[in-house]
This record gives structure tokens, sequence and C-alpha cells, in this order.
């Protein structure tokens, strides 16, 4: 059994170093060119690597704050090339990303746990909630899924065809049903069943924010009604590939909605992985997915230590 773990583990390795491939190149070939016959870090270096935070979609104010760390660090501490750059920057990300991970380690659990899925359309989310399902089936977990988003043509569809490849019951009603009704007959399906986990995929509209908060605040009534607490957890996901769009994105849903957790999806097909670190960071929500790839499971757990020593292997 330790084998095989190991093997898949080193499996989730390399997919997630291929997935990081095109963030850590763009990232580290820049920052290479910076330091280049230099001897000391100086005004120039970090106005530099400034620069390259912000083209990386790490955002202004975390980048600033990163900045500042290495400004104070580089007063005290002698800087002698390339290396030194890169530990500090590491551990000036690390300390970023741990405050967020603190956070989720003292989540509850509870039985079933109810996890409300959000985001705009095309992001990936209901090819979250498939993947999720199948993270937690091979887990042994008992899993039911809702299909809450009525409005998006196809969406219901989307989402059975994933219950049908997970194996996995699924709970639907007909396009333009009502969500909060869909989540109810959900969630009184789960305690019948006894399941474990619920993953309930709602409407990813976003071109009237009050329509979207009352939306999202009715189904969360009407979930705590039938389970005490639900949804247990708020989990937005965001296309990692769309940069300064995703901030955007994740700052209407903070607005609108309690967003416990967050899933920062087509890290694989981007130079944008900065953005990762920047929503974390200021919207001070957790990352616990990660998807490197299209397959079934190259959705990952977020790892914050496996990202930084991908990132600057």
């Amino acid at each position: 059994m330790g084998k095989l773990k190991a093997f898949f583990s080193r499996q989730d390795q390399k997919k997630l170093e291929s997935g990081l491939a095109n963030t850590r190149k763009s990232f580290l070939s820049r920052l290479g060119t910076v330091v280049i016959g230099k001897t000391k870090i100086d005004e120039e270096i970090l106005d530099e690597l400034e620069s390259i935070l912000i083209q990386s979609d790490v955002g202004v104010a975390t980048t600033l704050k990163i900045i500042k760390s290495l400004e104070t660090r580089t007063a005290n501490e002698k800087y002698l090339g390339f290396n030194d750059l890169i530990k500090m920057l590491r551990e000036e990300i690390s300390k970023l990303l741990l405050k967020s991970e603190e956070d989720m380690s003292s989540s509850t659990i509870n039985k079933p746990q109810v996890v409300m899925v959000v985001g705009v359309n095309g992001v990936g989310k209901t090819t979250t909630v498939g993947k999720l399902a199948y993270q937690f089936k091979t887990q042994g977990k008992k899993v039911i899924l809702g299909a809450a988003d009525t409005f998006r043509a196809g969406a219901i569809d989307q989402l059975q065809i994933w219950a049908n490849r997970v194996e996995v019951p699924i709970v639907s009603q007909e396009m333009g049903s009502d969500p909060a009704s869909v989540a109810f007959d959900t969630l009184q399906s789960a305690k019948a069943q006894g399941s474990d986990l619920v993953l309930v995929d709602t409407a990813g509209r976003l071109h009237n924010k009050i329509n979207l908060m009352n939306e999202l605040a009715k189904v969360k009534r009407v979930m705590s009604k039938v389970i005490p607490n639900a949804p247990h957890e708020v989990l937005l996901v965001l296309d990692g590939s769309t940069g300064q769009n995703a901030f955007e994105q994740a700052k209407k849903f903070t607005q609108s909605t309690e967003v416990t957790s967050l899933a920062i999806t087509k890290l694989d097909g981007t130079a944008k992985g900065g953005v990762l670190l920047g929503i974390s960071d200021q919207f001070q929500i957790p990352v616990k997915y990660i998807g490197v790839g299209e397959g079934i499971e190259d959705l990952q757990d977020f790892d914050s230590q496996k990202f930084i020593q991908t990132l600057f292997r």
C-alpha cells in the first residue's frame, strides 16, 4: 500500500510540475535576467521584481507587501546572489499562504458535509464539482450532487454526465426551476441516504450583483432549514488563466456571499499562476484545490509548500 501511495504521490507531483511549467518559466527566467551581473540587492532590482510580480498577476497590494518585507530584510541581510533573493522570496510567499491555511484547518467536519459551489460560467465550476465527487468517492465517501444551476443551458445535463461517470446520485429538476428548491431536495435526499458529502452546483450569473446576492442567500437559507449551519463550505471556483478578471470575480462573490475556500482551475494553460497568491492574500480565503490538467484526477488538494517548491525548483 505504501508503494502504491508513493507512486500516486509522484504522479501528482509530475502533474503539478507540468501544470506550473509556464508560470515558473515566465517568472524565474525574467527574474534571472534582473540579477545578472549584480553583487548586491539594490532599489533597481526591487523595482524590477515588483514589476515581474505585478505582471505575473500577483496583484498590486500583495506585491507591495512582499517588496516591503524584502526591503526590510535586505537592509539587514547581506545579499550574495540570485539564490539568496529566491530564498527570501520563497519565505515571504510561504508566510502569506500558510496564514490562509491556518484558517482552513480550524473548520469543523459535519455529516453530511454540505458544500455550495459558486463561480461564473466558463471557469470550470461544474467540472470541478464532478472531479471533487470522483476524488471523495475514491476515498470511500458517499457523495450526492445537486444540480442547482438551473439557468445555464446544458448545465444540468453536464452535471448528469459527471454523475454517471463517477457513479454517484444526482438530484435535479427542469431547467428554469427554483435553485433553492433543488438545494432543498438534494439535502433531503442526502439525509435519507446517509451521505457523507453534498456538492451543490449553483448558477454562475454575474449580470446583477443584487440578484446574485439574493439568489445565493435564498439557497443558503433553505439549506440551513434542512441541515443546521448548511452550507458548511462555500467554494468559489476561479479560472487562473484570466488573471485580473479572477480578482474581480472574487470581489463580487465575496460581497455577495461568505466564501470560505477557493479552487483555482486551468493553471496548466497559463503563466499567470501568481493570481493564486494574490487572491488568497487579499481576500484572506484559503486555496483548497488547484486544477493542473483536464483529466479527472487533475484537480489536486492545494499544498502551499509543494506549490512553492515546484515554482522555485
